[in-house]
């Protein structure tokens, strides 16, 4: 059983975007991607607000999330938020694992 955060960062004037590819490219997503329990770590740019920054944030468990809020990353990214000036939406998921036959008719594997 997964546990899925959905994060909705948002700023101006590309705040947000930046803020990604600033994580991306000083090594804090590849940092907390080889973190233990880390099943996937994505960001993605919306379509209708370009303002706002989708990061798809997955764990094995409920103690891997916690070990991560308890590492030192969760410093780095507080500070890199606050750069930004972020505001944040949280949505958490848990995956059961189970799909029924009524919705597999419409996938294209």
């Amino acid at each position: 059983m997964s546990l899925t955060v959905n994060l909705f960062y948002t700023g101006t004037n590309g705040s947000a975007r930046k803020f990604a590819e600033e994580m991306t490219s000083s090594g804090t997503v590849a940092a907390i991607r080889a973190e233990d329990g880390n099943e996937r770590y994505e960001y993605f740019q919306s379509l209708d607000d370009p303002e706002t920054i989708l990061l798809i944030d997955q764990w094995r468990d409920q103690e891997a999330i916690d070990a991560h809020h308890a590492s030192p990353m969760m410093q780095t990214l507080a500070q890199m938020r606050e750069k930004y000036d972020l505001h944040m939406q949280v949505r958490r998921y848990v995956d059961d694992d189970s799909m029924p036959e009524s919705d597999r008719a419409f996938l294209r594997e």
